[in-house]
């Protein structure tokens, strides 16, 4: 009987392992696959996978909250003198700001400028980590019926989190700021230097594509500047953490690693325009439509002479009898 046995679990623990195997390839060439159909399959296994991820995660929440409740009670007199200290400042900025508010209503009516686009937002509290060596996400826990989309940006408290990736029904993946893939318009506050946020799976993103003769200093905040439509214009980034070898460094605003809860904002901008292509340095610009430009265009691009009138003798016109009426 062993005889016959031992064969047959040597070649179900070979067929097992082969089927393992191929298995892993699979799913390893599904991950990589970026379709709209591993997409939508995704979104369901999440949607399915969001109640069980939840329930798991309660115990682990009930208890940083519970953490984060004692340490606030230790903490609680010297963050209220500090709040005191805060309010006092913030009240001399709230009237400054309102006289500012005024003046910017006033100057928006007289020079009759659009709207900005009316800002919503839905506010998730993240139930899973995607976490890894090579990814960067997050999932919360709404999704399409709260409104959410794949594009929109979320933010937290403090500055920009990221943007939704896919979304379900009840639950959406954002990418992280941070992620390899990660690619966000921004600005540098006060400087109008537009560039853009690369991440790079590391803590500090990288700001590329920033036009030549910027000079970028540590401590310079960096806000989005919504070009594109997708993030609204002037939320906080980061700032920046180094500048070395012509390579500058973001530190973000964003604990990633004490992320709660998220707001996903439903912003519809539209792109803006894309201007004009510089010149090549040292091509001559283009004539001016004013005065005297017509004379300083070059020859080759002058109209070339009317030809001289050519006088002709006019026939005089030959008058024809009435037919008789028969």
């Amino acid at each position: 009987m062993n005889s016959f046995t031992a064969p047959a679990k040597v070649l179900m623990q070979r067929f097992a392992f082969l089927a393992l195997l191929l298995l892993s390839v699979g799913l390893v060439i599904l991950g990589k696959v970026d379709s709209v159909l591993i997409e939508r399959g995704r979104a369901v296994v999440i949607d399915a996978m969001a109640p069980v991820l939840e329930l798991a995660a309660r115990p682990l929440l009930t208890a940083k909250d519970g953490i984060a409740a004692v340490d606030s009670w230790f903490n609680l007199y010297e963050e209220n003198r500090a709040l005191h200290e805060e309010n006092e400042r913030l009240r001399a900025w709230a009237s400054t700001a309102r006289r500012l508010a005024i003046e910017n209503a006033t100057y928006r009516e007289l020079l009759h400028v659009r709207p900005e686009p009316q800002v919503r937002f839905v506010t998730a509290r993240i139930i899973a980590e995607g976490g890894g060596p090579f990814v960067r996400t997050v999932v919360v826990d709404a999704g399409t019926n709260a409104g959410v989309e794949a594009g929109q940006v979320g933010i937290s408290g403090t500055g920009v989190v990221g943007r939704v990736l896919a979304a379900g029904e009840e639950s959406s993946r954002l990418l992280l700021l941070t992620d390899l893939n990660s690619r966000v318009p921004v600005a540098l506050e006060g400087a109008q230097a537009r560039g853009v946020l690369e991440g790079d799976n590391s803590a500090l993103p990288r700001l590329s594509y920033l036009a030549a003769g910027i000079k970028v200093h540590p401590g310079d905040r960096v806000v989005t500047s919504g070009i594109g439509g997708m993030f609204p214009p002037g939320l906080p980034v980061g700032a920046v953490e180094t500048v070395a070898n012509g390579v500058v460094r973001v530190r973000p605003w964003v604990r990633f690693d004490k992320l709660d809860f998220i707001k996903i904002v439903e912003y519809k901008g539209e792109p803006g325009p894309i201007p004009d292509p510089a010149p090549p340095s040292g091509a001559p610009l283009p004539a001016l439509n004013t005065p005297g430009a017509a004379e300083a265009r070059p020859a080759e691009l002058a109209p070339p002479p009317a030809p001289p009138p050519i006088v002709t003798s006019t026939p005089k016109p030959t008058l024809l009898a009435p037919a008789d009426d028969r």
